[in-house]
């Protein structure tokens, strides 16, 4: 069996994954990583390793105009030749505010939607050690605590939204599917495109990945390289770096959401948080926010360290505004109003 091959069932049973009797949906852009996934993920159902159904998911956001279509036309064709499903959504863009951002969401809302329709077991994603570097990198820069250092988890609940994809105040539906990333944890980017070559297969490649405008990509393209003259197995680092802040901060959460669970959690009281030490305020914090904002997405460290401030000073009646929203200090606790929607 080939070593790509070998890999990936191995982590699919580190994983604890289904390997038979089940629907599995794998994000498919057509790029390296995820064709490379695709191929294989069927290459191994193919030799009865895998008992499952793969359907392919592919989105299209409709920004890269005739490369967007090119694309589209190399998904449909790799299905069609391996006879695998293939479920096809396009975004009807909305004004999300950041632009990747809102198409990542869409991205994602789509498949969990798709997963929904058809009844699915789980969703992969195609990320490997490289995205899990860049991710480690884009949150240091950006100010992220614990949480964000440990960057991509390899395995993530989704609660799929029912109804249309381009809208994101839909209800939650009441199931729920497990996200996995069977790559992130072994593989890199030069894997995936050398497996694609030695499988014969083609893959697109994204003319936006080349533009460092993007901070992304200028991670990517310029300061991982430059990091690299200094430890050439910087991706690999950075993805050990990450792992051990992850299982720190699943610690750290497990604390925070046992007070959290002994506590009103619409509205805290100050009483019963300034006490804490403050890597202890700072983990409830940042539970607290996610749970009721719905997600830590641009809350950096300064804005949590604002709370912090917030809570332990004196006085009444002030707030904190942070993206989407404010924490108001009233009556002895403090409390999260979002920031009404304009319609």
């Amino acid at each position: 069996m080939q070593s790509f091959l070998r890999n990936l069932i191995a982590q699919w049973r580190r994983l604890n994954l289904p390997f038979e009797d089940a629907t599995v949906i794998i994000g498919f852009s057509g790029g390296a990583d995820s064709t490379a996934l695709l191929i294989a993920s069927d290459e191994l159902r193919k030799i009865k390793k895998l008992k499952i159904r793969i359907v392919a998911a592919h989105f299209e956001h409709g920004l890269r105009g005739e490369a967007g279509r090119r694309d589209m036309d190399f998904v449909k064709s790799i299905a069609s030749q391996r006879g695998i499903e293939l479920a096809v959504g396009q975004w009807r863009r909305r004004n999300e505010g950041n632009l990747e951002q809102a198409a990542r969401r869409a991205r994602y809302r789509f498949l969990a939607e798709t997963a929904t329709r058809l009844n699915a077991d789980l969703i992969l994603t195609a990320h490997t050690m490289n995205d899990q570097a860049e991710t480690f990198l884009l949150n240091l820069i950006r100010g992220s605590g614990a949480a964000g250092l440990g960057g991509i988890s390899p395995l993530t609940i989704l609660e799929p939204r029912v109804g249309d994809v381009g809208d994101p105040m839909l209800p939650f539906a009441s199931t729920t599917v497990l996200l996995a990333r069977p790559l992130l944890l072994w593989a890199t980017r030069q894997m995936t495109e050398d497996f694609c070559r030695i499988s014969e297969t083609g893959f697109c490649r994204d003319a936006m990945n080349e533009d460092i405008n993007f901070r992304r990509v200028w991670i990517r393209k310029v300061l991982i390289p430059m990091l690299a003259e200094v430890n050439p197995k910087i991706v690999e680092t950075l993805c050990r770096t990450a792992e051990t802040l992850r299982g720190r901060e699943s610690a750290a959460t497990e604390a925070a959401s046992e007070r959290l669970e002994a506590a009103d959690s619409e509205s805290l009281l100050l009483a019963n948080l300034r006490p804490l030490e403050r890597s202890e305020l700072r983990d409830l914090i940042r539970l607290w926010l996610n749970r009721r904002r719905g997600n830590l997405r641009q809350i950096g460290f300064a804005h949590i360290s604002a709370i912090e401030s917030l809570i332990r000073g004196k006085g009444s009646g002030r707030s904190v505004e942070i993206p989407g929203g404010e924490v108001v200090k009233s009556g002895g606790r403090i409390r999260w109003h979002a920031k009404k929607v304009e319609k």
